[in-house]
């Protein structure tokens, strides 16, 4: 009578840890996606993800309306822009040099 216990697991012992990590990678990839692991929608955001949002009479959002239309050109808009951000934008709200 042969048996597995006397030839040793053989390959297969391999199979079960792959497994594992494909189900930790898996869960690690559904937190990461839907946000629970940055701590959901109150979460902190990296510098990369940093949104300010303006409101339709800010003066950000009119000159992005005059960029649109036509009325200035690229030039123009990105150095009203520049000035803009530093009083109302993000480099104010952060506490840097002014």
């Amino acid at each position: 009578m042969n048996t597995l216990a006397h030839e040793g697991p053989g390959p297969w012992i391999l199979f079960f840890p792959l497994i594992w990590a494909a189900v930790v990678v898996g869960v690690v990839t559904v937190l990461r996606r839907t946000g629970v692991w940055r701590g959901g929608r109150t979460g902190r955001r990296g510098p990369w993800q940093e949104r300010v949002s303006h409101s339709e009479s800010s003066p950000i959002a009119m000159l992005g309306r005059r960029f649109a239309s036509g009325e200035i050109d690229e030039e123009e808009y990105w150095r009203r822009l520049s000035v803009l951000d530093e009083q109302f934008g993000r480099t104010a709200s952060k506490g840097g040099a002014a």
